[in-house]
């Protein structure tokens, strides 16, 4: 008797933990029941994905949806539409809103505002402070919590903690890994007479590579003496690469597109439109990224998704606020790196899909195997596209890489079984749900 699944994609090039090759998938369930040669099965519905390549779904981990707060520019649904589009299944959202995410209720809350909205599965980070530090153990392990997240710079009230005695307080309890914005407070406000109001382009030189590189030795010595891990996002320094290839025992290291794809020379084209924290470099601080991935210090990709609207972002620097869109242009302009030569689809595979699964204790995702999730995206890898604002949904409706010519595309969107995204369309209702952890079984 022929099997019978609820969904099968035949014909497709999967590329998983054990190469790539032309294989079947199929799907009951919600969940991946079979790989191989399906050809004579029976399914509810039949995909042909001739000439597409699988990938095991596409992970998130650093994406500001701005909900609740900030709901003009985006929030929850939008973001995670944006995500769908561009072929991400899950997203780990940030804790900088307003109220922000510090305690179980605020946790319980964004859980809640995202079943049956989001299109995307999703986890919220936990932002760490002076005063929640004696809650953390039982902060880290709510579900729907991806762990705690650190700003060290870059942030307002309770949630910056610049000491260091803040931070090994808030070390000293964590069991999970932790992740950190690293740059130093102190050098920040020291150096604020380099901002030249009206020019972007001081904005690299007040936040230069020192107050990333200070403030990451000083995580990577109070992480040490605590005992903890650590997580370092959105590195943004050659100098930082190598130190951190020094300490892979205990640090785990995110690059985002931007820093990978952009660089300083792009501020007199796009102005504040480029402007992030931390911000892109020159030219030698890209390439040290890019070596960081060829090395395999890297460990994952996250894109840092900031959006603020147009007009936000067309206020004379500084006034402008720090942020981009970045969600639904993470898969194209990686693939495009990909055909490019800049790393391999695999090695692609490995930074947003079973890196982010393998760091963070994800249950059941990051890889294309039997009993996992059937979160998968689908990519053309010699389609050619124009990156464009209309194609952005975001609720701020734009993107740095307005005109970008990309080859590889995202077709479809796959997540838990349900074919949410394909051919540029939504195609099932929100049902998104929140990602489950080992550490919270």
């Amino acid at each position: 008797m022929a099997k019978t699944f609820d969904m099968v994609l035949l014909n497709g090039a999967l590329v998983n933990h054990d190469g790539e090759s032309r294989r079947d998938i199929g799907v009951t369930g919600g969940k991946i029941a079979e790989i191989g040669d399906l050809s004579r099965t029976d399914a509810g519905e039949r995909i042909n994905c001739a000439g597409l390549h699988i990938l095991p779904g596409v992970i998130d981990t650093q994406v500001h949806f701005r909900e609740p707060g900030a709901t003009h520019k985006e929030d929850l649904e939008t973001g995670s539409r944006a995500a769908v589009l561009g072929g991400v299944t899950g997203v780990f959202e940030m804790p900088n809103t307003k109220p922000l995410t510090t305690t179980g209720a605020d946790i319980a809350d964004k859980v809640a505002r995202g079943v049956g909205r989001m299109h995307c599965d999703f986890a919220f980070w936990v932002g760490g402070t002076h005063e929640n530090a004696r809650d953390i153990p039982e902060l880290e392990r709510q579900p729907g919590a991806a762990g705690i997240k650190v700003f060290m710079g870059s942030s307002t009230g309770s949630l910056l903690v610049p000491d260091d005695e803040g931070i090994a307080a808030i070390l000293a309890q964590t069991r999970r890994r932790a992740a950190f914005h690293s740059e130093d407070e102190a050098r920040l406000k020291e150096r604020e007479p380099f901002r030249v109001p009206g020019d972007a382009w001081s904005h690299p030189v007040w936040r230069d590579e020192l107050t990333a590189l200070t403030a990451t030795q000083r995580l990577l010595r109070i992480a040490r003496e605590e005992r903890a891990i650590i997580h370092v996002l959105h590195v943004s320094t050659r100098e930082e690469i190598e130190l951190l290839a020094e300490h892979k025992d205990i640090a785990s290291v995110e690059v985002t597109p931007h820093h990978l794809t952009l660089s300083d020379a792009d501020l007199a084209r796009l102005g504040t439109l480029a402007q992030m924290n931390p911000p892109v470099r020159g030219e030698a601080h890209r390439e040290g990224i890019w070596g960081g991935v060829g090395q395999g210090v890297v460990d994952i990709l996250g894109s840092d998704h900031a959006p603020h609207t147009l007009e936000e972002k067309a206020q004379p620097y500084p006034r402008s606020p720090s942020g981009m869109t970045g969600v639904q242009t993470l898969v194209p302009l990686m693939l495009d790196h990909v055909n490019a030569g800049r790393l391999s689809l695999a090695r692609f595979v490995d930074l947003t899909s079973a890196g982010p699964a393998r760091l963070f204790g994800i249950a059941a995702k990051g890889r294309a195997a039997v009993g996992y999730d059937a979160d998968l995206t689908i990519v053309d890898m010699k389609r050619r596209e124009t990156i464009r604002n209309a194609w952005i949904a975001s609720r701020c409706g734009w993107t740095p890489y307005d005109g970008r010519e990309v080859t590889g595309w995202p077709v479809g969107t796959f997540v838990r079984g349900a074919k949410v995204m394909w051919e540029g369309e939504l195609t099932t209702p929100a049902r998104g749900a929140p990602i489950r952890f080992h550490a919270s079984l």
